[in-house]
């Protein structure tokens, strides 16, 4: 098993590969939840993927859930169980991204500051992946912008990106 060091290390990586398999599918996609297993755990448990997984190259191997609702997230992070061979997680969820002024302005209540951000004539749409560690011995967010007109996406990945996302994730561990 990875040390706890080489699992930090390892989340970012992790993380982006999650952001990378999202993105294949294209933008409106439903908001998931990725398990992160240690790879020698894995290829314990499935020796026939051997030629598909590396432990040296990936110590820790996403695995796809079953989509969350995006209406009340909170609550359905609230009712996950992870089993111990589960050492982190990663969320996926498409957002609304403001300038500062205008979040500044948004009305105190969620729905309300739903409507007036999805109607915002400077809104940006993004993909926001939060990951964590078990523990909470790492985390990791990536943010892809969704490009505009003749634009490409923009990447960004900054581990303060969604301090309460992270607390959410590591909240599934408790």
């Amino acid at each position: 098993m990875p040390s706890v060091e080489e699992l930090g290390f390892a989340l970012p990586v992790a993380t982006r590969e999650v952001e990378e398999f999202v993105a294949a599918a294209g933008w409106d996609q439903p908001t998931q939840i990725f398990a992160l297993v240690a790879t020698e755990t894995m290829l314990a448990a499935a020796p026939d993927m051997a030629d598909q997984l590396d432990p040296e190259a990936s110590p820790l191997t996403p695995l796809a859930q079953e989509s969350l609702p995006s209406d009340d997230l909170g609550e359905a992070l609230a009712r996950i169980e992870w089993p111990e061979q589960v050492i982190g997680c990663a969320l996926v969820q498409e957002i609304v991204v403001l300038p500062p002024e205008a979040e500044a302005a948004l009305p105190e209540d969620a729905e309300g500051a739903r409507k007036l951000a999805a109607e915002h004539p400077d809104r940006r749409e993004a993909r926001l992946v939060g990951a964590v560690l078990r523990g909470g011995a790492a985390h990791s967010c990536v943010m892809r912008l969704r490009g505009q007109e003749g634009q490409d996406d923009e990447i960004f990945n900054d581990p303060s990106l969604a301090p309460n996302l992270i607390k959410a994730l590591q909240a599934t561990f408790a």
